[in-house]
């Protein structure tokens, strides 16, 4: 019997059909800026940045781990995709920038369009919500690599922002307040450590009633984007540092824009942590320094400021639970 690609285990027809399916999906996030439909060998997106002065690209790469395998168990793919361009747009917004476009990579070892498209679905939900172009991506069919079922994702986001108003973190000083905002659950770190604690002992639509809802449910939360929440703060230069809560915890993230002098002074006891961390806790056995090496524990970004900007800002960010959870002080 002669062999083909299909035999091989690609299948190009299920390539097109998945096309076919996302086309509108992409095309809904495009804007005046995007030159190019969905098929060209490259996205184009048109330079102009009326009224940035002097412009300057930020751009950041990222996964969302292994929490790809509570949706494998959940059989729920539209949401992961939200996850990762949520998580691609805070990581940005912590240099001060807002998001231009994103380009995907979806990977799995046999493409089911259907399951492709809700994935993809995800990308451009967040897009829009985030006033993000989705302007390219690759999907590729990979069967000696990862098993039928099963899929890989990663994602690229170009921003923009003024270099006068970077954030970087050189002008925090002692004195300064952190301001924490609420997190939807593990956002998209520390999977690898609560799937171990919690499965197989488990099942993936277990209910609890600390929860309110089925384990997966909890697991599968949303990674919120905190874009609308902290542009208008941005807009009146009311921040010295950003620091978005992702693999390393608290501490772990927000000594990436401490600078020679200062140090973190976190009140661990200032925020009630949400009920999934306390369970992943109490069934692993996990040491409260572990806890907060590896999770977020409810704090999904911190916001730092000046000490006489802290009443305005806690008022225009209680939308998301904003609460002051300690200050920086000298090293």
């Amino acid at each position: 019997m002669a062999l083909d690609y299909k035999t091989a285990g690609v299948d190009i027809e299920a390539g097109e059909e998945t096309v076919n399916r996302i086309k509108p999906l992409v095309r809904s996030t495009f804007n005046k800026n995007v030159l190019t439909d969905i098929g060209l060998f490259g996205g184009f997106y048109e330079a102009k940045f009326p009224g940035i002065e002097n412009p300057v690209l930020v751009a950041s790469t990222d996964g969302v781990g292994t929490k790809l395998i509570i949706a494998f168990m959940a059989d729920k793919h539209d949401t992961v995709g939200q996850c990762l361009v949520n998580h691609c747009v805070n990581d940005i917004l912590c240099s001060g920038a807002r998001p231009l476009f994103f380009l995907d990579y979806f990977a799995t070892g046999k493409l089911n369009p259907i399951v492709a498209e809700q994935v993809i679905s995800g990308f451009a939900v967040a897009c829009r919500q985030n006033g993000c172009a989705l302007i390219g991506g690759e999907t590729a069919e990979m069967p000696s690599i990862y098993k039928e079922s099963e899929y890989d994702m990663s994602g690229t986001i170009v921003g923009i922002v003024d270099k006068n108003k970077i954030i970087d973190g050189s002008r925090i000083i002692p004195g300064d307040v952190m301001i924490g905002l609420k997190s939807t659950g593990l956002q998209t770190n520390g999977y690898s450590l609560a799937r171990k604690v919690l499965f197989p002992k488990y099942k993936h639509d277990t209910f609890f009633e600390e929860l309110g809802s089925t384990l997966s449910e909890a697991l599968l939360a949303v990674h919120e984007s905190f874009l609308h929440h902290v542009t208008p703060l941005l807009d009146n230069e009311l921040l010295s540092g950003i620091s978005h809560i992702t693999g390393g915890g608290m501490i772990g993230n927000t000594k990436r824009i401490m600078h020679e002098g200062i140090k973190l002074n976190v009140n661990w006891n200032s925020w009630e942590v949400p009920p999934i961390f306390k369970l992943i806790q109490k069934e692993g056995g996990i040491s409260d320094e572990e806890m907060r090496h590896v999770f977020n524990l409810g704090v999904g970004m911190i916001l730092i400021t000046d000490k006489n900007n802290v009443d305005r800002v806690l008022e225009m960010t209680k939308s998301c639970g904003s609460m002051i959870i300690g200050d920086i002080v000298e090293n």
